[in-house]
């Protein structure tokens, strides 16, 4: 399980039961659950091999001086968004979408984590790349 943002804020994101569906094929499907005072909201998420989650993470890491505008990254059926902004003062900010395309209960929901750039972007870096990789041991 890898939890996202450890800091006190509206949502808690857990990324938990990673299961390749088809032994031998790269499909990877996962749970994503939001918590807060609210409620909470899950969904499965489909991907093909993490659909390269930890290599955007990494490069967001890398790119700890900053960039331009927002990046962008997508499951393989867009069940899980992540976009993300470089903020003043060595931040990065990541807004999670999380969607279920259930036939007759579509709904989406959106929560926001910020770490620090460097070591903190490499630490969840390192954890997303872990959990993807537990399927395959």
């Amino acid at each position: 399980m890898v939890q996202v943002g450890n800091h006190p804020g509206p949502a808690r994101l857990l990324l938990s039961e990673p299961i390749r569906r088809y032994e031998g094929e790269p499909t990877l499907d996962f749970l994503v659950r939001a918590r807060g005072l609210w409620g909470s909201v899950e969904t499965s998420v489909e991907t093909w091999d993490g659909d390269g989650l930890d290599t955007f993470l990494a490069s967001l890491a890398e790119g700890f001086r900053g960039w331009e505008g927002v990046r962008a990254w997508h499951s393989l059926c867009y069940d899980l968004t992540l976009s993300a902004e470089h903020r003043p003062g060595g931040y990065v900010q990541l807004t999670w979408g999380i969607r279920d395309r259930a036939p007759s209960e579509e709904w989406q929901f959106e929560t926001t984590t910020v770490h620090a750039a460097g070591e903190d972007m490499r630490n969840l870096t390192a954890e997303i790349r872990t959990f993807i990789a537990s399927v395959t041991e």
